[in-house]
């Protein structure tokens, strides 16, 4: 007796979810907010893309995709107003969004700008883990938060996080003025590709130039702004008014 085979489920089965379901489940805003994190994303291989080739065009590109994720976090509240439509998807797929556009992305550029010291990682870190507490944060006592007729939160505990562009806006600055990647064209070396970057990212190549705390341990000063910046998002004594 051939074995039974089971009923294979039809694309009509109202247990199964339809095609694309979460994507038709976007809201317009939520499209919008997404290109605030696709510039996340190319300002990240982008950086790293300036690191392989050691091209400031590459380096450039990274920068531009910043302030390109601001107007889009700018926009993906304003479309939700208009359209009467917010969600609980909406604003988790904003923090995250702007998670990578500005605590992630940002992080990594001050790396190929040449903070790369074990201190200077450190610094980076502390800010990256400061962006995600205070979206965290922001997500969780968001219902708490007075609003007004318009049900729109009317300020932020701590500075919002779209505010690293300053950061990056120093670090292009540097760069374009030539106080970072100073070298031009280095030679590559037997070592390999990666060994002019030895040589690139020595205290007369990063703008401000190194400090020694200790034996072995130096750090750059001006990877202090980002020391500064992930502090003030995190202080709840702050109140910036939400435009």
């Amino acid at each position: 007796m051939a074995p039974s085979k089971k009923p294979k489920r039809k694309s009509s089965d109202p247990q199964l979810p339809s095609r694309f379901s979460m994507v038709r489940s976007f809201q317009p805003a939520d499209f919008v907010t997404l290109g605030n994190g696709v510039c996340g994303c190319l300002s990240l291989m982008f950086a790293m893309k300036a690191l392989l080739t050691q091209s400031t065009d590459f380096l450039f590109s990274s920068f531009w995709c910043i302030p390109f994720g601001v107007m889009f976090d700018f926009l993906d509240g304003r479309v939700a107003r208009w359209h009467g439509t917010t969600s609980l998807l909406g604003q988790e797929l904003d923090s995250l969004a702007d998670f990578c556009s500005f605590g992630l992305a940002p992080a990594v550029l001050g790396f190929a700008c040449g903070f790369q010291k074990m201190l200077d990682l450190v610094v980076l870190t502390y800010f990256v883990c400061c962006g995600l507490a205070r979206l965290a944060r922001f997500n969780a006592i968001v219902a708490s938060l007075p609003t007004d007729q318009n049900g729109k939160v009317k300020y932020f505990e701590g500075t919002p996080i779209p505010t690293t562009l300053v950061i990056v806006g120093v670090l292009a600055y540097g760069v374009y003025h030539g106080k970072f990647w100073r070298f031009a064209n280095p030679v590559f070396q037997h070592e390999g590709p990666f060994a002019s970057f030895s040589q690139a990212f020595t205290p007369d190549f990063v703008w401000g130039g190194e400090v020694t705390v200790f034996p072995g341990y130096e750090f750059h000063p001006l990877v202090l702004m980002y020391a500064v910046s992930g502090t003030l998002m995190i202080s709840r004594r702050i109140r910036i008014p939400k435009l």
